[in-house]
C-alpha cells in the first residue's frame, strides 16, 4: 500500500505553518506524498478574504513548488456546497484502492472531531494524524496517530489581518506567495 498524507484547509493564504506540518508528518511517517487539499466551502467555518479559488490554488502551487513530494488534490474545488471530508475520502479511497491515507489535522480539528460529518465511518477509511497547535487540547477518544511537530502559532486569519493593516508577512509565507499577494493586491496588501 502507498502511504499518502492529506492536508486539507482553505489555504487562504498558505503559510509556513502548513508546510512545516506537512514536511514533519511526511518524514515522521515515511509517506510517499502529501496532497494539499483546498476546500471549496468548509462546513465548520465561513470562507474569508477576497481571494478566488483560482488565486488560492495558484498560491498553493507556489508554496509547494520546491518540494518534490507535495502536490495539490483539487477534488473539493470541483464540487459545490459544503466540503465534507467523509464524502471526499469515500471518493478518493474508491479511486485509489492501493493507498493508505493519513489525514493530517491540527489540535483545533482534533477538538472538533465529535462534530465531523460521519466521523466514525470516516475513521474506518483514513488514519487521522494529529499535530499540536498552541491553546488547543490534543486529547480525544478517537483513534489518532500523533506526530510531534515544532509549535508554530500561525494562521491564515492572522496573515490576512496583518495584510489588512499594512503589516509585513515576510518569513510567515514563502517569498513566492508573498510576492503573488503583493502583485495581485490580495487581502488589502
Amino acid at each position: 500500500m502507498k502511504k499518502i498524507g492529506i492536508l486539507g484547509g482553505t489555504f487562504n493564504p498558505p503559510h509556513l505553518g502548513h508546510l512545516i506540518i506537512a514536511n514533519e508528518v511526511f518524514h515522521a511517517l515515511g509517506l510517499e506524498e502529501v496532497w494539499f487539499m483546498p476546500n471549496q466551502e468548509p462546513p465548520h467555518k465561513k470562507k474569508e478574504g477576497n481571494t478566488s479559488n483560482e488565486e488560492r490554488i495558484e498560491m498553493l502551487k507556489l508554496a509547494i513548488a520546491q518540494h518534490p513530494h507535495f502536490s495539490i488534490e483539487p477534488i473539493e474545488m470541483d464540487r459545490t456546497g459544503p466540503s465534507y471530508t467523509y464524502d471526499t475520502m469515500k471518493i478518493l479511497t474508491e479511486k485509489h484502492r492501493d493507498v493508505q491515507f493519513y489525514f493530517i489535522i491540527g489540535a483545533d480539528m482534533v477538538e472538533y472531531l465529535p462534530n465531523w460529518h460521519k466521523v466514525d465511518e470516516l475513521q474506518k477509511m483514513v488514519t487521522f494524524v494529529g499535530v499540536q497547535r498552541p491553546a488547543y487540547n490534543i486529547e480525544t477518544d478517537y483513534d489518532i496517530l500523533y506526530v510531534e511537530t515544532p509549535s508554530v502559532d500561525l494562521s491564515s486569519s492572522f496573515i490576512r489581518k496583518r495584510l489588512e493593516t499594512g503589516g509585513t508577512i515576510r518569513y510567515l509565507v514563502p517569498d513566492s506567495v508573498r510576492t503573488y499577494i503583493e502583485e495581485n493586491g490580495l487581502y488589502g496588501s
